[in-house]
């Protein structure tokens, strides 16, 4: 794996600064193994895919839309969109409303305190333990058996409490966070990401859905785009919005570009670089920053990605070495080789492609 100090030495030396990318002007290139790729997945090889877009320094190079999609399709990348609470809550951060990700979460829920199982240990949950799917609460989604499991989430009114109200997780099988890779156990949780918009929402006074269209959306041109809710009316965080596919790409190349978009700083830079750091470890060879997956991408040289992901193998991924951003979508939920096909499309066929 090239270090992540030669990925963005690479970055910075071979490519342009761009500012955006202009989806009027098309570059698309001539690839055989992108032309192989395209001709398998129209033969349905991988299974449901519905989109696959390319941009490299600052180009669409690929656009293609397959099983009756078009440019105009909205994706439910399902939880993929985990990773809009990274972005609402690094806008909050910025223009102050938080404090800091270390912030504790109750300041932020006054109105809430824990009814099933008070432990004074909760006091000292933080919005960083939500966003690196770490937090001491027993939540797994992982395991049916959690009593912090989706499923028995999306049955109760108010996520929030339902969240609130776990009990303190212990560690008979797994080392505790102590001794695990960056001082934290993770454990993927839905129930930890729907609780930011509330928290963010609360902290900025005004709905989470205005406050991304004014401070996201708008500067990156997404008006078409269809957002879910908890039943308690907060921006349902733990996934399922959607999206276009060139919108997708936008927030990904957001953060290729460290925040900037058309010459203005939409994000901090220091926020993006937070995000897409490495804060647990998710299982051998795959870590993960705030609400983003990172491991490595390639065939004969593997380069250091992170990316957004969702049931189905849906991904939308930065590959900062070949400054490149990527984005898969597949209606492909709840197969098991599902996440195997995107990852075969990008080790086989995009990573090689980008390499020439």
């Amino acid at each position: 794996m090239k270090s992540l100090l030669c990925c963005i030495i690479l970055s910075f030396f071979s490519s342009p600064l761009i500012a955006q990318i202009d989806f009027s002007e098309k570059n698309y290139i001539k690839n055989s193994l992108l032309s192989e790729m395209d001709t398998k997945v129209i033969d349905g090889k991988y299974e449901n895919i519905t989109s696959i877009l390319i941009a490299q320094n600052g180009k669409l190079i690929f656009e293609k839309y397959y099983n009756n999609t078009s440019e105009a399709t909205q994706h439910n990348v399902r939880s993929g969109t985990k990773t809009i609470a990274t972005f609402l809550t690094g806008l909050a951060i910025d223009k102050g409303f938080i404090t800091s990700e270390k912030d504790k979460i109750f300041p932020y829920l006054k109105h809430k305190k824990p009814v099933k199982n008070p432990d004074p240990r909760k006091e000292h949950i933080t919005i960083e333990d939500l966003l690196t799917m770490s937090s001491m609460l027993e939540a797994d989604d992982g395991n049916y058996l959690s009593r912090g499991h989706e499923e028995r989430m999306y049955y109760i009114e108010d996520w929030t409490q339902f969240f609130i109200d776990l009990p303190i997780r212990s560690y008979p099988f797994n080392p505790p966070p102590s001794e695990q890779p960056y001082g934290r156990f993770f454990h993927y949780a839905s129930a930890q990401a729907a609780a930011v918009s509330e928290i963010v929402e609360t902290a900025i006074g005004k709905k989470a859905d205005v406050f991304l269209k004014e401070n996201l959306f708008d500067p990156l041109e997404i008006s078409e785009y269809k957002l879910h809710y908890t039943p308690s009316g907060y921006l349902n965080t733990a996934g399922g919005s959607e999206y276009r596919s060139r919108d997708f790409l936008k927030l990904v190349q957001l953060c290729l570009q460290k925040g900037t978009w058309n010459n203005k700083q939409v994000l901090s830079k220091t926020w993006i670089e937070k995000a897409t750091s490495p804060k647990a470890n998710a299982r051998e060879g795959v870590d993960y920053g705030y609400f983003l997956w990172i491991n490595p991408f390639g065939n004969e040289t593997k380069y250091d990605a992170y990316y957004m992901a969702g049931n189905g193998g849906n991904k939308m991924v930065v590959i900062p070495a070949l400054n490149a951003t990527v984005v898969i979508t597949t209606t492909n939920y709840n197969n098991r080789n599902a996440h195997n096909y995107t990852d075969e499309l990008l080790n086989s066929y995009i990573v090689p492609a980008l390499e020439k």
